[in-house]
């Protein structure tokens, strides 16, 4: 098979050029060149933002594209109208953003969506852009284009900080915050299961749409913070506090305290996808204690400091305001 991966040089898009690879595929990745990439590739470099940054993309032919762009949909416009005839099938990855908020728990691929557009040069709003997107590949690819809505996604090369914080706090030790209740269901991906599914399905040749975290409840709050005391061997004692003393001690969900959410609204919509079309066209999800121990290794191979999207605000909760709460 071969592969021109739009990026492939962090998080996602490594993820899936890795594991590309490792199945022996012809991979080229077209990329800025701020970041290498995985040896083993064909290495094009342009500035999509640019008026002539596809010029590299011009010529060549290929079995899938796989496009993980999270900015203005028309560099997706762009880059999939240039590669229509050139590439048998169109993977963007997406993100359950699109649904209207709030989506009902259970949500499945047919809910309602926001709105967008495939010519938008913004991309101020997450979900307007990424549905704008959406909408740019299925107009040039129509049902050769598959949407891969993903959650939360953790893992090995994250860009994002989320695990990576609560590694690094655990690490730290001591008494820690850990919002309730543990029993707190997730839903997340690996990035490595979504990087498999993905080449999984552009070789069985599908098209459209697919939620594509794991079941909820596949791992706890607990699960996952203990997994991180467990890898890391510190001495911290996770602190067990309710969702409302959390609330009052005015902390925020899921930017301070990545990954938690309070029951309500934004978590039935995070939390709650209806998974049931990519369980049954073979998504595997990894347990939870694999993807915190290797995502801990990769941290410590790379000197303990996860890289940070200069496109995202960091995340993670100040010591003195954790401490004020743990008071």
């Amino acid at each position: 098979m071969r592969l021109l991966m739009l990026g492939g040089t962090e998080f996602v898009g490594r993820a899936v050029t890795e594991a590309a690879l490792a199945r022996g595929w012809q991979v080229t990745v077209f990329h800025r060149g701020t970041h290498a990439p995985p040896e083993g590739v064909t290495a094009l470099h342009g500035d999509r933002t640019d008026a002539a940054g596809l010029a590299a993309l011009e010529a060549g032919e290929w079995d899938a594209v796989v496009d993980t762009w999270s900015g203005a949909p028309a560099a997706v416009r762009d880059a999939a109208r240039l590669l229509a005839g050139r590439a048998r099938s169109y993977v963007y990855v997406s993100s359950r953003s699109v649904y209207a908020y709030p989506a009902a728990y259970g949500l499945g691929e047919d809910g309602p969506l926001v709105a967008g557009s495939a010519d938008a040069t913004d991309s101020g709003d997450y979900a307007v852009a990424k549905r704008g997107a959406e909408l740019a590949a299925l107009d040039a690819f129509g049902d050769r284009a598959l949407l891969v809505r993903a959650g939360l996604i953790l893992g090995p090369y994250e860009n994002i900080g989320r695990l990576p914080w609560w590694l690094g706090r655990i690490a730290r030790g001591g008494a820690v915050l850990a919002p309730g209740p543990r029993e707190t269901a997730l839903q997340y991906v690996d990035v490595r299961d979504l990087a498999e599914w993905t080449l999984d399905a552009v070789q069985s040749g599908l098209g459209g749409a697919y939620n594509l975290v794991s079941e909820t409840g596949h791992a706890t709050m607990g699960e996952l913070l203990e997994s991180c005391v467990k890898v890391t061997g510190s001495d911290a004692e996770l602190r067990w506090t309710a969702p409302e003393d959390v609330l009052a001690a005015g902390i925020e969900p899921w930017s301070e305290l990545p990954v938690w959410l309070p029951p309500g609204e934004l978590y039935d919509a995070m939390y709650g996808a209806d998974v049931s079309k990519a369980l049954a066209t073979g998504l595997r999800c990894r347990p939870v204690a694999e993807t915190v121990a290797d995502t801990w290794s990769w941290l410590r191979s790379i000197g303990g400091t996860a890289p940070q999207r200069p496109d995202r605000p960091a995340v993670g909760l100040a010591e003195e305001k954790e401490a004020a709460a743990l008071r």
